[in-house]
C-alpha cells in the first residue's frame, strides 16, 4: 500500500526551510562571534547580488575569510536573504536613497541592444552602460547591505547565545 505525502502550503514550506537554516546556522562551527559575523556578512553581501549581476560571488570567499567569519554561516545567510525576497522589495527604496547620496545626474542615454560580437571586437560600452542605470541601486542596495548585516550581527549572536545557554541547561539538567 503506497502511502500518501502530505501537501504543505507555501507559508509552511517557508517557515520550515527558515526553522531549517537556522537550525544549521546554530550548529555551524566556531564562537558566537564568528557564527555572527559569517551570517551577517552573507545577509549583507546578498543584498548587492541583483545590482552586481551576481559578480559579487566572486568576492564571497575572500570576503568572508579575511573578516574571520564562518564560511558555513556565511552561506546560510545568503541563502536567508534569498528567501526573505529583501533585496527585491527594497529595489525601490535603494534607488531613491542612491539618488539622494550620489545626486549626480546619470547620463540619460536611450537603452541600446548590444551585441556580443562587438565586446569581441574591443567595444566595451555595454559595461559602461550597465554600470550608469545602475549605480544609484548599488549605492542604495550597499547601504541597504551595510545596515542590515549591521543588524543581523547582533541578532544572529543574541540568538546564538540564548541557543547555547538553552543547550548548556538541558545537558546539566539531563545529567541529574
Amino acid at each position: 500500500m503506497i502511502k500518501k505525502q502530505k501537501k504543505y502550503n507555501l507559508f509552511h514550506k517557508f517557515w520550515r526551510k527558515l526553522r531549517f537554516n537556522m537550525i544549521k546556522l546554530f550548529r555551524s562551527p566556531g564562537g558566537a562571534r564568528k557564527v555572527s559575523l559569517g551570517f551577517a556578512i552573507g545577509f549583507g553581501l546578498e543584498m548587492i547580488v541583483i545590482s552586481t549581476g551576481s559578480l559579487v560571488y566572486l568576492i564571497f570567499y575572500p570576503t568572508v575569510r579575511l573578516a574571520g567569519g564562518s564560511l558555513p554561516a556565511a552561506i546560510i545567510g545568503n541563502v536567508i536573504g534569498k528567501l526573505t525576497f529583501l533585496p527585491i522589495v527594497l529595489l525601490p527604496f535603494a534607488k531613491k536613497i542612491g539618488e539622494w547620496l550620489f545626486p549626480k545626474k546619470v547620463i540619460g542615454m536611450p537603452l541600446q541592444e548590444h551585441a556580443w560580437r562587438n565586446l569581441l571586437h574591443g567595444d566595451f560600452t555595454i559595461f559602461k552602460h550597465l554600470l550608469q542605470g545602475g549605480l544609484h541601486v548599488l549605492i542604495g542596495m550597499s547601504v541597504f547591505g551595510l545596515v542590515l548585516g549591521f543588524i543581523s550581527y547582533f541578532v544572529v549572536r543574541y540568538l546564538y547565545n540564548q541557543r547555547r545557554k538553552h543547550r548548556l541547561s538541558k545537558r546539566a539538567g539531563a545529567s541529574m
